[in-house]
């Protein structure tokens, strides 16, 4: 099972997250090594504009009770999942 994990862009220096969804898209496929640069790091070497960045907001798993980041703001009236409890809920 994967963790978000949090890394260090080596263009840039700017911390970027490895995220759970990430790390299996990258086993599935073989790829032995994370990634060292941060995706606006990616897109500049590839020569292609960059997305903006997203803001994450902090929030707590409704299931399993992690710590976990989301790209909106919670409002509290439904139920917040970390990536691991989100892929299990599709399955």
């Amino acid at each position: 099972m994967y963790t978000d994990k949090t890394l260090v862009c080596k263009d840039c220096g700017k911390e970027f997250v490895f995220t759970a969804g990430e790390q299996e898209f990258y086993a599935e496929r073989g790829f032995e090594n994370e990634p060292q640069r941060c995706r606006a790091c990616r897109a500049a070497r590839k020569g292609v504009a960059a997305r903006p960045e997203r803001t994450m907001y902090d929030a707590v798993c409704s299931e399993c009770g992690a710590p976990c980041k989301v790209p909106f703001q919670p409002s509290g009236d439904r139920p917040i999942y970390c990536s691991n409890c989100f892929a299990n809920r599709r399955r």
